[in-house]
């Protein structure tokens, strides 16, 4: 008996030592996430910070994936970029042009759709994260080639994605989709599209795993387009989910945080966001929750949309300011300088958007050197080039 009730003693100590221990580790737990709140690693219970976001999968689809990944150039002093389509960037035909104007003008960037406004990513991405949603469309069916090819050119390569704006997603996941004040429904703009809730946790989680994954893959910067509440349609419907005392410029602020901190936690990946170019100089949030003051923080880049065909009639005092490019751009960066400087940020966070199609006015060589000459002369000397159908003019772009 006395050997049984010893063996019983000791199983009752190692199991009280066992509890004690769990205790302790848990109270440790529970302190590092105090900390975190502390240091502003978390700033929201709604809003986690997601170092491990890839344990959303089993390891060894991880430990696959974590075999991919590529080198990167590091980011050019100054940026000349422009923009294709998934659809060129998959076809050899239409992306051989526009490797061929890179090799022999100024340009040394290229800005390639990751996930467009469909809500459709262009490529698989090898990441169960990411192909769980089917969300995939294979426009480019060999991504890693493609950017293999243009790191041997030194093409500093930027994936966008749009972030928001996503009617696949809205759809399929109907819980993420903003929704209407009136009934309940999932909103849509006037051209019947939907868009994603910036509250929603899981849009960042999707978001942070798709710009991860091509990271990866090699792209070298991820930029973030709409990264915005809607503009058109019934917006005065749209139930933005605020609390009192909270505005929409408080949801993206939130939102941006969150972004940074997961794009910077373990590799530290170069991050660009798009705004409005109307955010250089407004003084609210133009109703669609961007404040520049409120972005620029958090992005290693903040890129306005400066085109002259979207600014209204009486603009720099002209009735068509499409046709007055240099006015246009020199008053948007003006502000813009202004604002970074009060915000006591870098001016070379700064990396306008510029206009290379037609409308409000035909756009040659003459229109694209006086948007850059406006940027240059406000010590601007970085930019991109947006052309929806990736078609761009060629004498505009000073010779290599």
């Amino acid at each position: 008996m006395c050997g049984y009730s010893l063996i019983m003693r000791n199983l009752f100590l190692m199991t009280f030592m066992l509890y004690i221990f769990s205790i302790v580790w848990i109270d440790e737990q529970t302190v590092d996430r105090a900390v975190a709140f502390a240091e502003n690693k978390l700033i929201s219970p709604t809003y986690p910070y997601y170092p491990n976001i890839g344990d959303m999968a089993d390891s060894n689809s991880l430990s696959d994936v974590n075999k991919s990944i590529e080198s990167h150039i590091l980011t050019p002093e100054t940026i000349k970029a422009v923009y294709i389509s998934s659809w060129v960037a998959g076809t050899q035909t239409h992306l051989e042009p526009i490797i061929r104007m890179i090799d022999e003008t100024e340009i040394n960037a290229i800005v390639i759709d990751i996930k467009d406004v469909t809500g459709k990513v262009s490529f698989d991405t090898n990441d169960p994260n990411v192909e769980i949603y089917k969300s995939t469309e294979n426009r480019i069916h060999d991504i890693k080639t493609l950017l293999a090819k243009l790191h041997q050119k030194d093409i500093y390569i930027i994936g966008r994605i749009s972030v928001f704006q996503d009617d696949f997603m809205a759809n399929n996941r109907p819980h993420w989709a903003l929704r209407r004040k009136s009934d309940g429904q999932i909103w849509k703009d006037k051209k019947g599209l939907s868009y994603l809730n910036p509250s929603h946790k899981e849009v960042m989680e999707y978001t942070v795993a798709i710009a991860r994954a091509a990271y990866d893959m090699g792209f070298d910067e991820i930029n973030f387009d709409y990264i915005r509440y809607p503009s058109d349609g019934n917006t005065s419907d749209i139930d933005y989910q605020l609390k009192k005392g909270e505005s929409r410029a408080d949801h993206m602020e939130q939102f941006f945080h969150n972004l940074h901190l997961n794009m910077k936690s373990e590799k530290n990946i170069p991050i660009s966001g798009d705004v409005f170019g109307m955010t250089t100089e407004a003084k609210d949030d133009l109703g669609i929750g961007q404040v520049w003051e409120k972005i620029i923080p958090y992005f290693d880049f903040i890129c306005p949309m400066v085109y002259p065909s979207h600014y209204p009639s009486g603009y720099v005092g002209v009735q068509n300011p499409a046709e007055h490019p240099y006015k246009v751009v020199n008053r948007a960066l003006k502000s813009a300088v202004d604002k970074t400087r009060k915000a006591g940020e870098n001016l070379k966070k700064i990396r306008p958007w510029f206009q290379d199609f037609d409308v409000g006015a035909p756009y040659n060589r003459e229109e694209i050197r006086l948007q850059i000459k406006a940027a240059n002369d406000n010590g601007i000397f970085s930019w991109m080039l947006w052309n929806p159908r990736s078609t761009y003019t060629r004498d505009g772009l000073n010779k290599k």
